[in-house]
This record gives structure tokens, C-alpha cells and sequence, in this order.
């Protein structure tokens, strides 16, 4: 028989650690798919949950929407599995005395929302701050926060349940999460334009066209408490409603699923003929909570209380179809053609609770429509109708004047806010609160300010030129240069898209650029990240922009180059300069000369004239540095540009150096315009240049002036040949030695491709 095969060999191991099959796809074992869990079945909707939506329901005399209020039920309300049910907010601003809508109707729709089991908490918002931006108290926060407290006795006393309701102060909430609440902010900021956020201005009770730059601040702010507070609910006024709105609109923005639900609840109307609403600036306006019983009698029975329906006229804006002032919009959505501040007390208020009743002339009644209808058909006469409302609000109101007799808490609290009252809304005489960096060691004493530009996913050579130069316009040796990276101001005015990662590459390769480019003077530069220096101190920062908001009138601080249409993060963006320069305390600072700068340089030098001297604040130097065009091409416009354009931080020495200086502009003769001797004196030291020509063509010639260049090229004397040939070689000798610095810095590199990836991106966005 043959013998045996031999065995096969074995294989020998893989040299160098490879594996012996390199090259061939290892195949991988398919596992099973597991199958799907089941999605789990709607919840059932019970009783007791109908019940609670439509209790939550007649809070409002309007909700966006009903169909996403029984879905936030279903998902967090009665008998749901989630832990802390759903939350509702609403925000109050502490300004002074507190009229019954704002205490005794507050309470009831409160207790409404949270009644036992409905699984909800009430988050109510002392919006502190916003107090301040609006003006009231005379921008004095510690006065907001007195009448903030007194706030609180009043719901305390007016039978509102506390079991469910939570007290959040604006300032310190904000305060201990600034990292949080403020680039929310931002972001909002950064995705509306003027025009949306003036149709706000009917929050703060003001004209479109009568704001100051702080009050654009308000609904901005107030659009991020709802975020900041995770409000599924926002239980606000019908005169909230725009701002409400904003928020549900940033959702779609931002792409965020769920939307926050929208409560609106009922205007209730002033007590003179005309008031759409209560106002605390008249105390005849409104019942307020601690009015007495003779207050409340002589307040009704001088009120306004019409027995006729009127049906209005349109205004003659409306029937032209012209748009009306958001501060001139009715605070009604429903149509009342009485208007009756009596009934409306009684339809509101009184009737309000589940379960209660309203008797007049002897006839106990427990729904208002047919209390109206007797009113109007002279079955209850206008004196009978008075008498029976003041008693019932007597009753409503005793259980608070007892708190604020009794508690002696209450009555010191109740006295201030009289006193205060009194006083009237002065401005506050107290040194203006603001970042003090120089304190906080973040920079020295009278230190030259040089603010970064705002990112760009392509970086040029230009502006690291500009920056070096600006921080070279201080002659003092003895002076620290202190260069500002404005990260925060890039987010609330969209550069790069708002992207963390691509600002903060930006500015890693834009350092690093300039230190490569000027090692030896960079050495000696603190450079501070706005993000950074805010969040040293985020309470004073921002109070500091608001202030500086409250000092100027939007128009102003819009100046000539920002039009309504414009995002209203340029607004902010300039606010915050002027509060960064308040926290630098500059002796000086270096600005390009461009529109920008003359705005903000101004605002700036009025602001510390007309506000900070008080602190001794001196203003600082304005040094205007003009800028280095590094452009290659002229161009009609900026359509027309192309990467020819100019040079990059990121442009490769030995591709781009050439291919760009090769297609620049180069005219024969024309020294107005000519990128080749610009850019080549641009980066050259003393020694000159030198350029290199055979004898034929006149031999070598180097020159000491770029005056000396001009006039030779002017003449025909330098051809555009050998003047782009020397230039080429500068240039990539520039642009290698930014490269090299780039790779010397693992994090920077990284920066880089970072960046690049976010450039093509954006490019490839641009083109869908």
C-alpha cells in the first residue's frame, strides 16, 4: 500500500507580530438578531387623569396645545411611573405691590395645576434679574429681592398649597450654574433676528420703538428659563404669549422634540374704562392684596361697569392691513365686546375654584354666564352687582391682611415695599456692579487690551497680522499686552455656526499662529479666554451687561450697520464688549479701523463717562491701528471670491505659498493695488529684500523701503516676474514656519484637522 501522506508543516508564526492571513478579510460570525422588544402599550387614560386635564385646562384661556397636554399627562401626570410628574413655571419679576390677579387668581390656578395626585410641580421663577433689566426698583437688587420675599408671604396667605410648589431665585440659580444657564443663552440669542425679538416687547409693557438694548436682553433671557427650569409647562399671562412662543419656535431650531406646553392665562382688565390690564403704577387700577376693606369698597364701586355691548371699529392700522406695534396688541384672545372689569373679577376670580358660587340680589349662582346675562337684562342692577363682589373679595383678602398684621415678618416685609414705593424708582447712587479682573489676578492694573477676532472656519493671514500689530501699538514695555479671545461673543453671533469645537480650534491654531510668526514677542502676552474670565465672576459679568444694556437705547447700541433683519446676537455681542472692557479696566486698547470699532469704541468711552466714573473707573486710550490688506485679487464682490482670494493659516506653504502668489493681481506700474510688495514687507525685518535678476536683466537689488520697491515698480525699473518671484519665497517661508508651529503642538494639529473637517462641512452645507 502507499505510504502515508506525510503532515503538513506547520505554518511559522507571523513575522513582526502579523498575522499569517494579512491581507485576507477575516470573517466575522453573524450573530443572531435578537428581536425587538415590543413597544409598550399606551398608557390607559382614566378618570381621574380626564380630571386632571380639564382642571389643568380651565387655567388657560388658551393652550398650545391640548393634544400635547394629555400627552405629557399620559407620560408623567396621574399614576405614571415618572418620578417628578411634570413641571409647570411661571416667572414673576419683584417690582413693587401685588395686585389679586397676580396673588389671589395666582394661587387658585396654582393649586388648580397641582392638585393632590396630579403628579406636577410649580415652579415658580422670582425673577430678580429681570427686574433689573426692566428698570424697577431703580436697578437696586437688593430692593428686588425684598419685594421678591414679600412676594411669597402674599401666596403663603393667600391659600395657595405649597406642597407642590417650588421658589426659585433667578440671581442664585443662575449664579451657580452660569456654565449652564448663560451659552444656553447664547444659542437662543443667536437664532432670531431683531425684528422677532422686538415682537416681545409686550412683556415689559413698552413700544417697539421705545426699548433700550437691555430689554431686548428680557425675552431672551426669559426663553432660556424655560430651558434652564426643564418646564414641560409654561403657565404665564396671555401677555407672556409671544415670548412663550419664542421658546416653542427655538425648539424647531435647535431641533428639540418636545416642546414646552403653553397655559395662557386670562388678562384680567383694569378697574377704569379702557385698561386692558391691571396696572400697579395706579393704585386705583387694581384690588391689590394688601388693600383694606374701605380701599376695596371705594376701588369697586367707582369701577368702570358697563351694561352695553360695543362692537369696535378695527383701527385704522388694521384695516389697511399696516403691521401694529407688539406694546399696542390686545392682551385678549377672546372677543368681549363689554369689557366689564366687575364681571370679569367675578367671571375670574370668584367663580375660579372648582365648586364655588356667587350670590347676589338673594340668588346663589355657580356659573357666570347666567350671571352676565341677569346683569345685562337689568335682573341685577350695577350697585347690587358691586355690593356682592365687595364682599366676596373682602373674604378673599382677609386671610392675607391678617398674615401681614399678625407676622411680623410680613409686616416688615409690606413696609419696605411702601417705602420703596414712596421713593419712587430712582437710579441707585451705589458703585456699579461689574467683572473685576485686575481683583480676581486675572490680568494687571492698566493693562493694553487687544480683542481676538471672531472665528471663521478659514483663518487668515491677515488678521493674525492685524493682531500682532495691534498689540505692538502699545510702546510701553512696561505694560501688559493682554490679548481677549471672545468665545462666548462667537456663539451669540453664530461664527462657525455656533460650533464649540470649531471656535475653540479657531482660536488653538490662531494663537499658535501668531506665536509662530512672532515667538520672541509672544512670549511676553497674557492671553485670556472670555469664557474663562466670565465665569471668574458670572453674577457681576452679567449684571454688568445688563446695566450697560439699561444705559443705552437699542438704536444706539445698533448703530448704523445693524439693521432690524440682522441677528440680534450682534446687540448682545456688543453689549458684552463694553462689559468686557469694564472688567479689563484697559489703559488702553487697540481697535482696527472699521464700523465696528468707531460703535463699540463709542459706546464704550460713553459709558464709562456717563456710568463708571463714579467708580473711578478713568477711560481708556483708543489706539486705532489700520489694517494690513493682504488681499490678492480684486474683486467686485464677496460672491466673487475665491481660495485665491488671500492666504490662510491653514494654506500649504509649498502649494498654496506658490499657486496663489503666482495668480495675484500684479499690474505693471500700478503701486495703489499690488499684493506681491504688500505682503512682502508685510513679513520682513530690516535687513530689506533682496531681489535676485541676472546681470542681463540688471543684476541683483535689495531694498531697504518698500517706498524704494514702489518707485521701481512704478517706473518699470522691477518686473512683475522677479517682484513674484522674491514674494513667492517670503511667503512660503511664512507660511512653513505657521505650518511647522502647527506640528510641533500635537493639540494644535489636531485643531487643525478639526477645523478643516468643520471648513468642508460648512462648504459642503453651502451647496445643498
Amino acid at each position: 500500500p502507499a505510504p502515508a501522506p506525510a503532515p503538513a508543516p506547520a505554518a511559522a508564526p507571523a513575522a513582526d507580530g502579523q498575522k499569517q492571513n494579512q491581507g485576507k478579510k477575516k470573517s466575522k460570525a453573524k450573530k443572531p438578531s435578537q428581536p425587538k422588544a415590543p413597544p409598550a402599550p399606551p398608557r390607559e387614560w382614566t378618570d381621574a387623569m380626564e380630571d386632571d386635564y380639564q382642571r389643568i385646562l380651565t387655567v388657560g384661556e388658551e393652550c398650545i396645545s391640548a393634544k400635547e397636554l394629555k400627552a405629557l399627562i399620559t407620560a408623567k401626570g396621574r399614576g405614571s411611573e415618572h418620578a417628578t410628574g411634570f413641571n409647570l413655571y411661571d416667572g414673576f419679576e419683584p417690582s413693587g405691590r401685588m395686585h389679586i390677579a397676580q396673588g389671589v387668581f395666582k394661587a387658585m390656578n396654582v393649586n388648580k395645576c397641582t392638585s393632590e395626585g396630579t403628579n406636577s410641580t410649580f415652579t415658580f421663577w422670582v425673577a430678580d434679574w429681570f427686574a433689573l433689566m426692566n428698570d424697577k426698583m431703580g436697578g437696586d437688587l437688593e430692593k428686588i429681592k425684598i419685594v421678591g420675599k414679600y412676594l411669597i408671604e402674599v401666596w403663603k396667605a393667600a391659600g395657595m398649597s405649597l406642597d407642590h410648589v417650588v421658589f426659585k431665585w433667578a440671581s442664585e440659580e443662575i449664579t451657580d450654574k452660569a456654565d449652564k444657564y448663560w451659552p444656553t443663552m447664547l444659542d437662543v440669542s443667536r437664532r432670531f433676528n431683531i425684528t422677532r425679538i422686538k415682537k416681545c416687547c409686550q412683556i415689559m409693557g413698552r413700544l417697539e420703538g421705545n426699548l433700550t438694548s437691555a430689554q431686548v436682553l428680557y425675552p431672551l433671557m426669559q426663553c432660556t428659563d424655560v430651558f434652564f427650569l426643564r418646564a414641560d409647562i409654561c403657565q404665564l399671562g396671555v401677555d407672556q404669549r409671544k415670548v412663550n412662543m419664542l421658546a416653542r419656535e427655538y425648539c424647531d431650531a435647535a431641533r428639540i422634540k418636545n416642546k414646552p406646553v403653553i397655559l395662557s392665562h386670562h388678562m384680567l382688565y383694569g378697574l377704569k374704562a379702557g385698561q386692558e390690564k391691571m396696572s400697579k403704577s395706579d393704585p386705583d387700577s387694581a384690588i391689590f392684596m394688601e388693600d383694606t376693606v374701605e380701599d376695596v369698597e371705594r376701588k369697586i364701586m367707582n369701577a368702570y361697569c358697563p351694561d352695553k355691548e360695543i362692537v369696535e371699529e378695527k383701527k385704522e392700522q388694521e384695516q389697511e392691513g399696516e403691521e401694529v406695534d407688539a406694546g399696542k396688541e390686545s392682551m385678549q384672545l377672546k372677543v368681549d365686546t363689554l369689557k366689564n372689569p366687575c364681571l370679569d373679577y367675578i367671571e375670574h376670580i370668584i367663580l375660579c375654584p372648582p365648586g364655588s358660587t356667587f350670590t347676589v340680589n338673594g340668588v346663589t349662582y355657580s356659573e357666570f354666564a347666567p350671571i352676565r346675562a341677569a346683569f345685562l337684562a337689568g335682573d341685577i342692577s350695577e350697585e347690587q352687582l358691586k355690593t356682592a363682589l365687595i364682599a366676596e373679595l373682602n373674604n378673599l383678602l382677609q386671610p392675607v391682611r391678617d398674615h401681614f398684621t399678625n407676622d411680623a415678618n410680613a409686616k416688615d416685609l409690606l413696609a419696605k415695599v411702601r417705602q420703596f414705593k414712596r421713593e419712587g424708582n430712582s437710579t441707585s447712587k451705589k458703585t456699579v456692579r461689574r467683572l473685576d479682573l485686575v481683583s480676581l489676578g486675572k490680568v494687571q492694573a492698566g493693562c493694553h487690551a487687544v480683542f481676538g477676532p471672531l472665528p471663521s472656519a478659514n483663518p487668515t493671514l491677515e488678521v493674525a497680522l492685524q493682531t500682532i500689530n495691534q498689540l505692538k501699538a502699545c510702546t510701553n514695555k512696561d505694560q501688559q499686552k493682554v490679548l481677549f479671545l471672545p468665545d462666548w461673543t462667537a456663539i451669540v453671533c453664530n461664527s462657525c455656526d455656533a460650533d464649540k469645537k470649531a471656535i475653540d480650534a479657531f482660536f488653538s491654531i490662531f494663537v499658535a499662529s501668531l506665536q509662530a510668526l512672532d515667538a520672541d514677542f509672544m512670549k511676553d502676552i497674557t492671553i485670556l479666554k472670555q469664557s474663562e474670565a466670565i465665569l471668574a465672576d458670572p453674577s457681576n459679568y452679567w449684571i454688568s451687561v445688563i446695566n450697560v444694556g439699561r444705559h443705552f437705547a437699542l438704536d444706539d447700541v445698533m448703530g448704523t450697520n445693524v439693521e432690524d433683519a440682522d441677528g440680534v446676537g450682534l446687540v448682545i455681542g456688543r453689549l458684552m464688549k463694553v462689559a468686557d472692557v469694564m472688567g479689563l479696566a484697559p489703559a488702553s486698547i487697540a481697535m482696527p479701523e472699521c464700523d465696528d470699532a468707531t460703535i463699540e469704541s463709542g459706546l464704550i468711552g460713553r459709558f464709562v463717562d456717563e456710568k463708571m466714573k463714579v467708580s473711578g473707573m478713568t477711560k481708556s486710550a483708543i489706539v486705532k491701528v489700520s489694517r494690513s490688506n493682504l488681499e490678492l485679487q480684486i474683486v467686485e464682490s464677496e460672491v466673487h471670491k475665491t481660495e485665491n482670494f488671500e492666504y490662510y493659516l491653514l494654506d500649504d506653504p509649498k502649494v498654496n505659498g506658490k499657486s496663489k502668489m503666482k495668480k495675484a493681481f500684479c499690474e505693471p506700474g500700478n503701486v495703489e493695488f499690488c499684493p506681491p510688495i504688500a505682503l512682502a514687507f508685510a513679513f520682513t525685518e530690516s535687513e530689506g529684500i533682496t531681489i535676485h535678476r541676472s546681470d542681463d536683466n540688471g543684476g541683483d537689488v535689495t531694498y531697504k523701503t518698500k517706498a524704494d520697491m514702489e518707485a521701481d515698480f512704478k517706473s518699470g525699473a522691477l518686473h512683475p516676474g522677479d517682484l513674484k518671484a522674491a514674494s513667492t519665497k517670503i511667503m512660503v517661508a511664512v507660511l512653513d514656519k505657521i505650518s511647522l508651529g502647527f506640528k510641533a503642538d500635537k493639540d494644535v494639529t489636531k485643531s487643525a484637522k478639526a477645523l478643516k473637517a468643520f471648513a468642508k462641512k460648512m462648504a459642503k452645507n453651502k451647496k445643498k
